[in-house]
């Protein structure tokens, strides 16, 4: 495993990926920055970090014989990995919000972000970014769920080994994944999804509020609802959101 680690970049996904596309990568190449100035979450959004108080780092890895139609489970290892080297942490109430931020009790301590490589109906690589709030003591007004391991537990903790746990992990999981052990991956990221099963007001994205409570993940990946008529829906990301009282 080869990490690079650089004091400050735009972003560590993109970094890695025009890496990617100039020269040969090693498996499981790691980029980790100290701040990155245009950091990306989801659908484009900002991710902002304070300088040298949080992880991230991209991870770039190789499938030899991935489905496109199975992407949901390289999100289910990337988001049990974390997890689980939290978990080790002591965090309470620790749980994965869908698809696949990291959350303790509501307050969000990570993100995650996967550009995927294809080749017709196959996924041949990926770059993963992944943004955890460990060291850092304020957040901005306008993220009012933003928290970090050290403002819940109380005390720094070392980057270096929360980094070492989280790789550990990916590489372990990633095993999982080539055995295309999907039930396996399916089970531990379902035991582990936030509001599973319990009956939740949400908002789709006309604004429009229903009451429903999450069962599962499509085949596809979407999140499946079931409605208070017992039917059940499915929305993809940025169609619904957990509604705020």
């Amino acid at each position: 495993m080869k990490i690079i680690k650089l004091n400050a970049i735009d972003s560590t996904n993109t970094f890695l990926k025009n890496m990617v596309s100039k020269v040969v990568v090693d498996d499981f190449t790691v980029v980790v920055a100290k701040t990155q100035t245009k950091g990306r979450g989801q659908m484009n959004s900002e991710w902002v970090v304070e300088e040298g108080k949080n992880l991230t780092f991209s991870v770039f890895s190789r499938f030899s014989d991935l489905d496109v139609e199975n992407h949901k489970y390289l999100s289910f290892c990337i988001s049990l990995s974390v997890y689980e080297a939290l978990k080790e942490l002591d965090l309470p109430s620790l749980s994965i919000k869908w698809p696949n931020d990291i959350l303790s009790g509501n307050k969000k301590l990570g993100g995650i972000l996967i550009e995927n490589t294809l080749k017709g109906s196959k996924i041949v690589s990926s770059v993963v970014g992944i943004g955890i709030n460990v060291n850092q003591d304020s957040f901005s007004k306008n993220l009012p769920n933003a928290s970090s391991v050290k403002k819940i537990l109380g005390k720094e903790f070392n980057l270096e080994t929360l980094l070492e746990s989280i790789l550990m992990r990916l590489k372990n999981y990633h095993t999982i994944l080539e055995r295309k052990e999907y039930s396996l991956l399916e089970e531990a990221y379902l035991k582990r999804l936030y509001k599973k099963n319990v009956p939740t007001m949400f908002k789709n994205s006309q604004n429009i509020l229903f009451m429903g409570k999450i069962i599962g993940v499509s085949k596809s990946g979407n999140l499946q609802i079931e409605l208070e008529n017992e039917t059940i829906q499915e929305f993809g990301l940025k169609e619904v959101s957990f509604a705020t009282l």
